[in-house]
Parts: structure tokens; C-alpha cells; sequence
């Protein structure tokens, strides 16, 4: 079974080289983040034509999550159980869905822009909310995982230089102890393994010539729990996918597993 997640940076933007990569790559699952559209807008008939099932939860903006799955979709459950509000409103960033064999969570973590801004505050309420929403199945015996764009870099050779990033977020001891709290729930990082270089980045910045120097962030995460971890067999980042015209400034992060 081969899962994967993908911050797509707007599925209307992305639409031609998303089926393409769906078809070409052989995905089951696909987690997809930052769909930067309305429900009803979600290329839901585009993805059935190719033998993909598409839950979405999005509201239009620059958030919005979706699972599409070719192996199952059932048991949907859209929004973070629990989950703090940000101007007044609980902000689509998580989804749910059992598919075959395997229960996975889609999730779009907020970026916390300064550390300094509200929204950092509600970054760190947001991933102890995921935390207490995953407890149950991270220890269960069913393979489960938690996969999406957490804007965290959890180590410091997760990120192509620690010193330009002082004073930001994505790689602040509290975001790192958020994530050490929701991994101590049963979940353990899936590692993917770079297919250039030495260390598998999952996002470049657009601008400053990011991509063809590897100044990247490994920010896309797959936690998983014992079963989930234990059968996986191959794990990778697609940087491939991040080269060319109309590409997101994410890549995909697959997994391979046996069940």
C-alpha cells in the first residue's frame, strides 16, 4: 500500500500535475494540504475519472485539507475534535478517514507567522488539541498515522541552516516540545530517505533561488504509530515533483508499506 502527503499550495493550480503524479506514482492514498479552495470547487469528479474516492474540508481560503484514496474512504470525521478557534472560528485544518486497512489524519498545522503574533499562541493550542484528538488511536493496534504540513522542523539538521532561522518560528524549543508530546501518544517520525542529497527536505521557499540550492525544511510529516511504523517498507520525498513550471513549493513525502 503506498501513502503519501502533499502541501499542494492550491489543487486548482496544481490540478494537471496532481493527476498526473496520482497515475504515474501508483499512490493509494494521498493526503493533501492547502487545498486554497470551497468544498464544492474541489476537483472531486476529476480525481473519480482516475478511480479516486475525495473527502475535503476547506472553506475557500488559503487552508483546506482532503484525503483521496483509491483503496476506501469511510468513517470521515472533518475537523480537529476539540481544536482551538482563530477569529472566532475553527479554520479547516484536519481530517480523517479510515482507508482499507489503515485510519489517517490529513493535517494542515498553522504556520504561527511570529513568535510574537497570536497566531504562534494558537499554533501550539492547535497541536495539543491534535495531541489529546490522536491519543486513542496512536495506541491502538490498527496501523494509524498522522500525516501533513506541521510548519515544524523537528531538529535543527532539518532545516538547511539553523542560524538564518533564529527568532522564527517552525524550529522554536515549544514547537519541538509540541511535537515531542504528540509523538510520546504511541506516533514515531517516519523518515523518508532523500533521493538527492543528504537530507530529505520537503519544502523550498520560491524565492532566492531556494530549490536549486537545497535551502529547504523538512516540514512535512508522517507519524505513525508501532503497526503504522512497523510496516513500513520504503519511504522517500518526490523532489522531483517540486521542479518545473507550476510547481507547489512542497514535495511529496510517500510511504510504502506492507499490510
Amino acid at each position: 500500500m503506498r501513502i503519501a502527503t502533499w502541501n499542494v499550495n492550491s489543487v486548482t493550480a496544481r490540478l494537471p500535475r496532481l493527476l498526473a503524479w496520482l497515475e504515474s506514482s501508483g499512490t493509494d492514498v494521498l493526503c493533501i494540504q492547502e487545498t486554497k479552495c470551497a468544498e464544492e470547487q474541489f476537483p472531486a469528479e476529476e480525481l473519480r475519472e482516475i478511480g479516486y474516492e475525495s473527502a475535503i474540508h476547506a472553506d475557500g481560503r488559503w487552508n483546506g485539507v482532503a484525503l483521496v484514496s483509491r483503496v476506501g474512504l469511510d468513517e470521515v470525521v472533518k475537523g480537529l475534535p476539540g481544536g482551538p478557534a482563530y477569529d472566532g472560528a475553527q479554520e479547516p485544518r484536519a481530517i480523517s478517514a479510515t482507508c482499507g486497512p489503515v485510519r489517517l489524519w490529513s493535517v494542515y498545522v498553522p504556520n504561527g507567522r511570529e513568535v510574537t503574533h497570536d497566531h504562534y499562541a494558537y499554533k501550539l493550542e492547535w497541536l495539543a488539541a491534535l495531541k489529546e484528538a490522536v491519543a486513542a488511536d496512536a495506541a491502538g493496534p490498527r496501523p494509524f498515522a498522522v500525516l501533513g504540513d506541521y510548519n515544524i522542523a523537528p531538529a535543527d539538521e532539518d532545516v538547511w541552516d539553523r542560524a538564518a532561522f533564529e527568532g522564527s518560528t517552525h524550529v522554536t524549543e515549544p514547537e519541538r516540545a509540541a511535537l515531542a508530546a504528540l509523538r510520546e501518544t504511541g506516533l514515531s517520525d517516519v523518515v523518508p530517505r532523500p533521493l538527492k542529497y543528504d537530507h530529505p527536505f520537503t519544502y523550498w521557499d520560491y524565492r532566492q533561488l531556494c530549490f536549486p540550492k537545497n535551502r529547504g525544511m523538512r516540514i512535512d510529516l508522517v507519524y505513525g504509530n508501532g503497526p503504522f511504523a512497523g510496516a513500513v517498507k520504503d519511504s522517500y520525498v518526490d523532489r522531483e515533483e517540486r521542479k518545473g513550471k507550476g510547481a507547489s513549493d512542497h514535495a511529496p513525502v510517500v510511504v510504502d508499506l506492507d499490510v
